[in-house]
């Protein structure tokens, strides 16, 4: 659902992400950035979707996928919390919810700064036989940068390792990465609950690379906990047509009090064939993602 814009003044992220010169061949870069927000509620046990919009607008992303969305008011009159973040970031907002409870919302959400329309929103399986009280789920928009179709999943699977893994195998199957409609250039990422050396991160990996492996000021960083990090539990894994400029959590006083994760951000661009460049072609064909067995290493 669109929401209006609103001017945002934003500050550089880091210094690390410069702008790129832009190459016919490769596409224009772009940012991307998923971030479990925590239901808004920080470190410090304050509840400030406006201190997670202030995070977001300060990384400059074209694309934002939220996990832990708490949708609803705080205060009577007030905004509703998610399309408040949205409209300070002028961009629109689609939300997935996987839990209502007492006329309140929580789940996913995918932000977009450039066109997007919703392809696809579902749960994804579970093991248990009895009604779970937050149904896991995926969110799949499909966006346009400068005139390049780019499709973005996110997802947040989930604590239970067996039905972790049953999750990780649908993303990757016929139903989202895998489906004919999800032409390459795509993009999966979210809060995976998987540690690069869980069997279902492996899964994952075997089909898309993980963008942190190119990040270019060493090995991969923790995202959780903000306190203590020593776990590496949200990614973003790309199919092979995007380029992995940069890819790493962003560390400073802020995000260490605004959420107990650290938000992950990716600096991509798209490259594009000489054979597609000279016929107009979008993308590769649906479907084609990495060989079988590529494995976690390969960037």
């Amino acid at each position: 659902m669109p929401v209006t814009a609103m001017h945002v003044h934003r500050h550089p992220c880091s210094s690390r992400y410069r702008p790129l010169k832009h190459s016919d061949h490769q596409g224009r870069p772009f940012r991307i950035l998923t971030y479990n927000v925590h239901r808004w509620l920080g470190t410090d046990r304050k509840i400030s979707p406006t201190r997670i919009a202030e995070v977001i607008a300060e990384c400059e992303p074209d694309i934002v996928a939220l996990q832990e969305v708490r949708v609803g008011r705080t205060r009577a009159g007030e905004m509703d919390q998610a399309a408040g973040v949205a409209d300070r970031l002028g961009m629109d907002l689609h939300f997935q919810p996987t839990i209502r409870i007492l006329g309140e919302q929580y789940g996913i959400a995918i932000l977009t700064k450039h066109p997007a329309s919703l392809v696809k929103s579902g749960r994804l399986p579970t093991q248990s036989t009895k009604p779970s009280f937050e149904k896991r789920s995926a969110l799949w928009v499909r966006t346009e940068i400068d005139g390049q179709t780019v499709n973005v999943i996110n997802a947040h699977l989930s604590l239970r390792s067996g039905e972790r893994r049953t999750q990780a195998a649908a993303l990757v199957g016929p139903d989202w990465i895998g489906h004919q409609d999800c032409a390459d250039p795509a993009i999966l990422l979210g809060d995976f609950n998987a540690p690069p050396y869980s069997r279902s991160y492996r899964m994952i990996a075997n089909h898309l690379r993980d963008a942190q492996l190119s990040n270019a000021h060493g090995e991969p960083q923790p995202t959780f906990h903000t306190r203590a990090p020593v776990l590496r539990l949200d990614h973003v894994f790309v199919t092979k047509s995007v380029h992995v400029v940069n890819a790493a959590p962003v560390r400073n006083p802020l995000t260490r009090v605004a959420s107990d994760h650290f938000p992950l951000l990716a600096e991509l661009r798209v490259r594009q064939s000489s054979k597609a460049s000279a016929s107009g072609h979008r993308g590769a064909p649906a479907g084609e993602l990495l060989p079988s067995g590529h494995g976690k290493s390969a960037n």
